[in-house]
């Protein structure tokens, strides 16, 4: 059996925000995607959620951050969706670089899937530029909390990470993180499905994309899918992993970021 999972920072209320909405919802639509981990997503303080109306329209449950609130009240959260039921979920401060609580957060949910529950993790850290530091803490937080969800990794379900890390893959914290170095945690690594089934650079910040014309920063290969190691052999290998959200809907672009999907392994087919 296999699941298709996504992960997309929808840029929250930025550019035409509002056109940008019924995009969005058609590329979830069309990726058809049985877990999704959603970043910048918005939530209007006494009104719409954002993460909210995407679970209703693609008929899924729903977890999400409560996340810092920017102009007019309205927070920046990251989100969790799921075709299967999420049996629990719990909210993460992530540090800064002193090691100070921050604003950036990360959500765990644990989704009962059809191979067993599987623990699920959603975040998006520091975007400056020069903030490698505050993202090597970050990191460090983030396996930390991993860590704590698994409690035979031999035998059980592996984690799923994802989101918008702002950093490329040769950077300190993504090394860190896919055992390229030192890792946070002993015996705790990950697997980035764009290096085991995808194809080409798999940037995900683009300069073709019309939001990103005048972009100060280069392209980037920013999102990532990741499964924790050690796991059990083949359950959450990818089969293929590819880039959406790249053209536009009826003329809108959906984001200034491309979202990642992947097929990935679960298990025998229970039926």
């Amino acid at each position: 059996m296999e699941a298709k999972i996504l992960t997309w920072n929808l840029w929250w209320q930025f550019g035409p925000w509002r056109e940008r909405q019924p995009a969005i919802l058609s590329v979830l639509q069309e990726q058809d995607a049985d877990i999704i981990f959603l970043q910048e997503v918005w939530l209007q303080e006494g009104g719409p959620d954002q993460a909210e109306w995407l679970a209703n329209e693609l008929d899924m449950f729903v977890a999400r951050t409560d996340g810092p609130r920017m102009d007019g009240g309205v927070s920046l959260g990251n989100a969790i969706l799921s075709r299967w039921p999420i049996v629990s979920s719990q909210i993460h401060q992530l540090p800064d670089a002193t090691g100070a609580p921050g604003y950036r957060r990360a959500i765990t949910a644990m989704v009962d899937t059809p191979q067993g529950q599987m623990w699920t993790v959603c975040t998006h850290l520091d975007h400056r530029f020069d903030a490698s530091r505050t993202r090597k803490a970050q990191c460090k937080a983030l396996c930390g909390i991993v860590d704590q969800l698994r409690v035979d990794p031999e035998n059980e379900m592996p984690v799923l990470v994802a989101g918008d890390f702002n950093a490329v893959p040769d950077s300190d914290e993504i090394r860190m993180m896919t055992g390229r170095c030192e890792p946070a945690v002993e015996g705790l690594v990950f697997t980035d499905l764009w290096e085991v089934a995808g194809e080409g650079n798999g940037h995900t910040w683009r300069r073709d994309n019309p939001h990103l014309v005048d972009s100060k920063w280069p392209n980037r290969r920013l999102d990532y899918l990741f499964v924790s190691w050690p796991r059990l052999r083949a359950i959450g290998n990818p089969s293929s992993i590819w880039l959406a959200g790249l053209e536009p809907v009826d003329g809108v672009q959906a984001s200034d970021h491309a979202a990642v999907v992947a097929n990935i392994y679960l298990g025998q087919d229970p039926h």
